[in-house]
């Protein structure tokens, strides 16, 4: 019986052309669920009375694409319950923790393959029309003016990250305290619009 459920799940994934869109969508109606069963809340006091454990926690989820609608359902579970200001500074950090450690798996990780995507016609192309087009300190900012948008919002940080940790020199440290303040202040608003 177990052998013929995993079969079927298999054939199922396999006619699914979009598997990580799938899942995305999967865990965002998951997650809603969950918040409509105050799921959320309940996990929440069982961490402990005040939420900020589970602030913390949805912090580290906020910044991975699959698990950030976890964290907002956490977020706007318990928006009510903590202050804003000091969830938000709590859950920066947890959210700088998993940016960091993005960082470094990119940096190390798929330096290669960005060096060899920077000379893919694509974006060959994309960079000849941007050169033509914008100077080099608008390319900046636009490059900072994406990424910052991804890290902040409950979009994957993953795509933010990587554009900063791919195509720029950015060190460790300094990195840290960009994130943490973009993942702080898009937390806040989570936070401040569910109260």
């Amino acid at each position: 019986m177990c052998y013929n459920n995993i079969m079927i799940l298999k054939r199922l994934a396999e006619k699914i052309q979009y598997p990580k869109i799938f899942l995305l969508i999967l865990i965002i109606a998951i997650s809603y669920i969950l918040f409509r069963a105050d799921f959320f809340t309940v996990f929440a006091k069982i961490l402990n009375s005040h939420g900020y454990i589970s602030i913390f926690i949805a912090g580290l989820l906020f910044s991975y694409g699959f698990t950030a609608p976890l964290a907002v359902g956490f977020f706007v579970s318990l928006a009510s319950s903590v202050n804003i200001f000091l969830a938000a500074l709590i859950a920066g950090i947890g959210a700088v923790i998993s940016d960091i450690i993005i960082f470094q798996f990119i940096r190390s990780s798929f330096q290669d393959e960005f060096d060899k995507l920077k000379l893919h016609w694509f974006f060959r192309k994309i960079h000849k029309v941007i050169n033509n087009h914008l100077g080099q300190r608008i390319k900046k900012y636009a490059l900072w003016v994406i990424a910052g948008f991804l890290i902040a919002s409950p979009l994957p940080d993953e795509f933010g990250v990587s554009l900063i940790s791919g195509f720029t020199d950015m060190n460790k440290k300094v990195f840290g305290v960009i994130s943490y303040c973009l993942n702080t202040a898009g937390i806040l608003v989570i936070l401040w619009l569910a109260a």
